[in-house]
């Protein structure tokens, strides 16, 4: 595995983290009224997406637990669409998507490190 594809896992971990911790003690009607919340957590879930579209597809088969074309989609959906963002949408992908993510990641990071 290309020593950037470890980078890439560290870079999607680590934009995963602040986004949990950003959303920490928060609610989704946060989203509406704070503006720098929503835009930051918008932008980690690109971080993430571009993140995951750089990693080599045998890394994507070694880890299928990792929803991929989720995470992919869900930057796609974001870049592409940035003028009609649903933030519903983003407030489900930080509350039940990301927490899970970062273990995934974890363990993703220390198997490779490890072979």
């Amino acid at each position: 595995m290309p020593k950037s594809d470890v980078i890439r896992l560290r870079h999607m971990l680590d934009a995963t983290r602040k986004a949990v911790e950003f959303s920490k003690d928060r609610q989704r009607a946060d989203l509406d009224t704070d503006e720098l919340l929503a835009l930051g957590l918008v932008r980690l879930i690109e971080v993430i997406g571009e993140a995951a579209s750089k990693i080599e597809s045998d890394i994507h088969d070694r880890y299928p637990d990792i929803p991929w074309r989720a995470i992919i989609g869900a930057r796609n959906r974001f870049i592409h669409g940035y003028d009609d963002i649903d933030l519903d949408i983003v407030w489900s992908i930080i509350a039940n998507d990301l927490p899970p993510l970062v273990g995934q990641l974890e363990r993703a990071i220390e198997s490779e490190e490890n072979t």
